[in-house]
């Protein structure tokens, strides 16, 4: 895990927290990024990754998995369309990774929708040390222990009242950085939790638009401590991964796309354009300590 930002740096709004830099910095390292990922999304999430400036790998063989988790830079598991047989190469995976030092990524797709897929989260969250975990209101409320309705893949009912608290509760009993997605996205920690007021409603017009931010947020971790500028904590990183793909979601809303599949080209090119231009973005105004 890396370390966390002290209540002195990150007391109030993220004055200093710098989109533009941590691209650069991504762009500089290129990262490695292994998939174990839903079946439905695996060109989304692959192509997001690749747009941000990471290299994207899907190796989710059990006889390789681990291996090409060892030598990643970072490592993201969803269990949307997970079998027994792919939670056993996610586990794997994931020790590896532990092993080595890479940063892990779980997006626990569904949870609560079925025994099976409480069962397989679980055993990963039983397993594996994560260091971002990332789901919608329904799913984080469900894994910090709290009634909530899921079905299919999707939230049902959910307010955002109390999201923070149950993602604060969350990253508190697994020492992950915790990411509830939904209209405003919540990044916590075990002591804090921060609302971006970021993105576009049209963002959800489209399948994998989750699971394209699980990506995004693993190829932010992959490289934390990297150099002497940012991200210099996996909180951080958190923070610039949503802020930095809300943006994109704006961005492509802006050009008015006839409809989800030309809004959906539209952001995968905002977020290219992004990735190459680095602007500096005033991304505080956006933040609040919650």
């Amino acid at each position: 895990m890396s370390g966390e930002p002290s209540e002195d740096e990150y007391g109030g709004p993220i004055e200093d927290l710098s989109v533009g830099e941590l691209l650069s910095a991504v762009e500089a390292a290129s990262p490695l990024v292994h998939h174990l990922t839903n079946d439905v999304t695996t060109s989304e999430t692959a192509n997001v990754t690749l747009h941000w400036g990471g290299l994207p790998v899907m190796a989710d063989a059990p006889a390789e998995s681990g291996d090409m988790a060892a030598g990643a830079d970072a490592v993201v598991i969803n269990t949307g369309t997970a079998s027994t047989t792919d939670v056993d190469a996610m586990v794997d995976a994931g020790r590896r990774a532990n092993e080595a030092g890479v940063p892990v990524v779980l997006d626990p797709v569904g949870y609560g929708a079925t025994p099976h897929r409480v069962e397989s989260v679980g055993r990963l969250l039983d397993a594996v040390a994560f260091d971002v975990i990332k789901g919608n209101a329904g799913e984080v409320r469900g894994l910090a222990g709290e009634e909530a309705t899921v079905r299919g893949v999707e939230s049902v009912g959910e307010s955002d009242a109390g999201v923070a608290d149950a993602a604060r509760a969350l990253a508190a009993e697994t020492g992950a950085v915790v990411v509830a997605s939904g209209a405003t996205d919540i990044v916590a920690d075990g002591e804090r939790a921060y609302e971006l007021a970021v993105g576009h409603e049209r963002m959800g017009s489209f399948v994998g638009s989750g699971c394209m931010l699980a990506s995004t947020l693993g190829t932010f971790a992959a490289v934390v401590g990297e150099g002497d500028g940012p991200p210099a904590s996996t909180t951080e990183a958190a923070l610039a991964g949503c802020a930095a793909y809300g943006l994109a979601g704006e961005r492509a809303a802006e050009r008015d796309p006839a409809g989800p599949a030309s809004y959906r080209t539209a952001f995968m090119d905002a977020v290219a354009a992004l990735a190459s231009e680095r602007p500096a973005l005033d991304v505080a105004s956006r933040i609040e300590k919650v």
